[in-house]
């Protein structure tokens, strides 16, 4: 585990021994069950700033303190420490990130289909471009529709073009509704996509069937199924982990476009080192997270990526992976963090509930779009009423 190989630098440098445990997705039952038999971890890196906000209500952790906050200050945007704070104060540090916003694609398939063919920078030219792949006989997009998750970001990046900054904010705390116009939008412009089966491998049925592995290698994998793929950085993870093609030469991306004139935005995730203990050994690891010497030690070994400005380039293992880093930190304070991952994780990250098995349903049928809204508006009431 390359999480080890930075908290062995730690040890090093500090003298404290920490012992790391692996949760994976059942991480926030676990913490819930350590803290119900009073043993709560030191820290824990969570991926849902939801989960993370429930903790701070609850007393569970504890604020950051001035020396991580000042370590924050100095090498983040302040969207990030506003992502890591609740009632204005900071208690989450954001180790590690990943860029939600990249549409990878076969580059041969591209050339195949026409030499002189030109990355789509605009939504509905890339519909244009999965409609030339349709003519040619291939589908042009393969869809994770089994896992829900995926389907939640290829909404979050259109209504972050369509609504803009401000209003994703606001949905995102449920202060408009989701039956609000700006999510009808967003919803008929993804409707073009889901709603036309001939650009999408297996069609609908196939693309409910198909897991976030899947669709991934029905790009890369032998057969190639489909000439693209939408989803974050971890991609390429996948590619170079179960295909052969290479990552920067047959694997590529692009940004995801723009929709309806939008600017440029990036929907990032990432994992939050939070403390339950108020001892020092807790206080100094929170704040070696913070700094950019902690994400030197993973950068340097491939698969990591952070919003530390103060990680230099050359510290990324290959050219991919400090593009995509770039995107993130010259975008600033316009990134905004996944929304399903910002909501209760009763309505954002529940297997066949919430958000995950709204878009599915709305993926099944994409017409259904007044139906979408309400059971959305209905699921995150409840959410936010427990």
């Amino acid at each position: 585990m390359r999480f080890e190989d930075v908290l062995a630098v730690f040890t090093a440098k500090t003298g404290v021994k920490v012992r790391y445990m692996a949760a994976g997705d059942d991480l926030p039952a676990v913490v819930q069950t350590r803290i119900a038999g009073g043993i709560p971890p030191n820290i824990a890196l969570v991926a849902q700033p939801g989960f993370a906000s429930q903790l701070a209500r609850s007393g569970a952790i504890k604020p950051a303190g001035a020396a991580v906050e000042q370590a924050v200050a100095e090498n983040y945007a302040p969207v990030w420490r506003d992502l890591g704070s609740f009632d204005g104060k900071l208690y989450g540090v954001y180790f590690k990130v990943s860029n939600k916003s990249t549409v990878w694609y076969d580059r041969q398939a591209f050339e195949a289909v026409s030499p002189m063919m030109e990355m789509p920078r605009t939504w509905e030219e890339m519909l244009s471009v999965c409609r030339a792949f349709a003519a040619a006989g291939k589908p042009a997009m393969s869809i994770a529709g089994a896992d829900g998750w995926t389907l939640t970001d290829w909404f979050e990046n259109v209504y972050l073009r369509t609504a803009g900054p401000e209003n994703y904010d606001k949905l995102a705390r449920h202060e408009i509704s989701w039956t609000d116009p700006t999510v009808r939008i967003a919803l008929e412009e993804l409707a073009k996509l889901f709603g036309d089966e001939e650009l999408i491998a297996g069609g609908t049925a196939g693309a409910l069937k198909t897991d976030f592995r899947t669709s991934v290698t029905s790009v890369f994998g032998d057969p190639a199924r489909a000439a693209m793929v939408f989803e974050g950085d971890f991609v390429a993870g996948v590619v170079g982990a179960t295909t052969n093609a290479i990552v920067g030469g047959d694997a590529a991306f692009f940004p995801f476009p723009s929709v309806r004139g939008s600017a440029p935005a990036v929907v990032a995730g990432g994992d939050m080192a939070v403390r339950f203990k108020d001892d020092e050994a807790s206080a100094e690891l929170m704040e070696f997270l913070a700094s950019p010497e902690s994400g030197v030690v993973w950068a340097a070994e491939g698969g990591f990526m952070s919003a530390n400005r103060n990680i230099q380039s050359w510290a990324y293992a290959d050219d991919v992976t400090r593009e995509l880093v770039r995107q993130i930190i010259d975008i600033g304070d316009r990134a905004r963090f996944d929304l399903s991952d910002l909501a209760p994780t009763t309505f954002g990250g529940t297997k066949e509930a919430g958000m995950w098995r709204e878009m599915q349903d709305f993926l099944a049928d994409p017409s259904r779009i007044e139906e979408t809204m309400q059971r959305l508006e209905s699921g995150a009431r409840k959410a936010r009423s427990r």
